[in-house]
């Protein structure tokens, strides 16, 4: 994602197993006010969890940790970072390979007090990644339910594999709570409302250069090659990640 700090993420879910594209949102359990999103991204490193992006709101500084065509490790552990314990466990949920693309968006926020009732900054910068990737721009699960009804929330595998935006309370095997009543209208700019039309899910080139210069999503597999021309400033590769 251009324009975006980096925090490298030392382990990734492996690779996505296929299926409709999608975005889980997710909340840490952490003050904006206080907790950085690269503290946040660091803390969720050191404990091999890594998501896609961990997104301070109020701040608006974004920080990615991993490609987006590599699976996250952030679905299925608890939501909160206080509640982590010092060891990192290796097994990781099934569910975070699910999809073509599967991008895990870590809140700098509590699922408590809805983000989406605070300024945004940042939203617009996220939203356009995400469209770039193909993700639909629309909420088959409908809202997310207060915290913490969201422990009990129907969890549907039909709606979740029609791809889209989903909160982590809304994902098939999980007993997450977050992100709470965020408003799905605000955050996606309409997505989940009758009428909206649906993004299109054709392929969709690499890099920002002329059409010719652009390499296929498929083409780039190494994470290393993909850091290095990011942070070399080639913009070759400037939509990965």
């Amino acid at each position: 994602m251009p324009g975006v700090g980096r925090v490298r993420g030392a382990l990734d879910g492996g690779p996505l197993r296929g299926g409709a594209p999608r975005a889980v949102w997710q909340t840490l359990g952490a003050d904006p006010r206080t907790v950085s999103a690269r503290s946040a991204a660091q803390r969720l490193d050191q404990h091999a969890r890594a998501c896609h992006l961990v997104w301070n709101p109020l701040q608006g500084e974004i920080v990615q940790l991993i490609p987006i065509l590599r699976a996250g490790r952030s679905l299925g552990w608890p939501e909160d970072l206080s509640q982590w314990a010092d060891d990192t466990a290796d097994e990781v949920a099934r569910v975070n390979t699910e999809g073509r693309i599967c991008a895990q968006i870590c809140v700098v926020a509590f699922a408590g007090d809805p983000f989406t009732s605070r300024p945004m900054t940042g939203l617009e910068q996220i939203l356009d990644w995400l469209d770039s990737w193909a993700i639909p721009p629309r909420w088959p699960a409908g809202p997310p339910v207060p915290f913490p009804r969201g422990l009990t929330a129907r969890r549907d595998r039909r709606l979740w594999a029609q791809g889209g935006h989903f909160g982590a309370s809304q994902v098939p095997g999980l007993t997450a709570a977050g992100p709470g009543a965020v408003d799905i209208e605000r955050l996606t700019a309409g997505a989940g409302q009758p009428g909206h039309a649906p993004a299109q899910t054709a392929p969709v080139p690499v890099g920002r250069g002329p059409a010719e210069q652009r390499r296929p999503a498929a083409e780039i597999r190494d994470l290393d090659e993909y850091f290095d021309h990011n942070e070399a400033g080639t913009g070759e590769l400037s939509r990965v990640g």
